[in-house]
């Protein structure tokens, strides 16, 4: 959805930088998926025809967006700064584009989630099934999300290397950091081996 309101996707010197590029709007694939991702956001019929003739606006070049330094600036600006600037005729739209190009894009997060998987299902653990890993890993980032409403978190043993206080770590033990050993190994769980996902030998 946000490719679809990033007004750089729709600039002639983003169209000719290369050979079949099309505008968001023109590619039916993003267009199904467009009018999906909007049926979610507005439930309501009428929100969502407002929403959709907003849109045609936009990707037309109708309108207040007909202007020509809305159209040189949609490859020169910021998509943000683009729709600060030439989306008030179109407060919905303006609204959703705000939010979902705020957003940052970044890969950590699914990283992380590989890290924490590939420790889960490594060589003494492969015979867990995908399933089972997957549901280790979903409960592994929800402790660690979770722990960090704990008061240990703030005042316990220093676990986040590099987190939000790195430069209060000098202040900490005379400056020797303490790093705490968190682990998915259950000492007494060590010696068992799982067969299937329910049972235990």
């Amino acid at each position: 959805m946000a490719h679809s309101l990033n007004p750089r996707y729709y600039s002639m010197e983003y169209l000719h930088g290369a050979p079949n590029r099309l505008p968001p709007h023109q590619d039916s694939e993003i267009s199904k998926e467009r009018k999906e991702c909007l049926k979610k956001y507005y439930a309501n019929e009428e929100e969502r025809r407002s929403v959709n003739e907003e849109f045609a606006s936009f990707s037309a070049c109708l309108d207040e967006f007909a202007s020509s330094d809305s159209i040189n600036d949609r490859g020169k600006m910021p998509p943000m700064k683009w729709w600060v600037v030439h989306g008030s005729s179109t407060p919905n739209l303006q609204r959703l584009a705000l939010k979902l190009l705020g957003q940052p894009c970044s890969s950590s997060c699914c990283e992380r989630n590989w890290s924490t998987y590939k420790f889960i299902h490594s060589l003494r653990r492969n015979r867990i099934t995908p399933q089972r890993a997957e549901d280790l890993v979903f409960v592994h980032n929800n402790l660690r999300l979770l722990s960090r409403r704990t008061p240990q978190y703030k005042c316990g043993e220093m676990w986040d290397i590099g987190g939000d206080d790195f430069d209060s770590m000098d202040t900490v033990n005379g400056g020797i950091l303490e790093v705490a050993n968190l682990s998915l190994d259950e000492p007494e769980l060590e010696g068992v081996i799982f067969d299937d996902e329910d049972e235990v030998d």
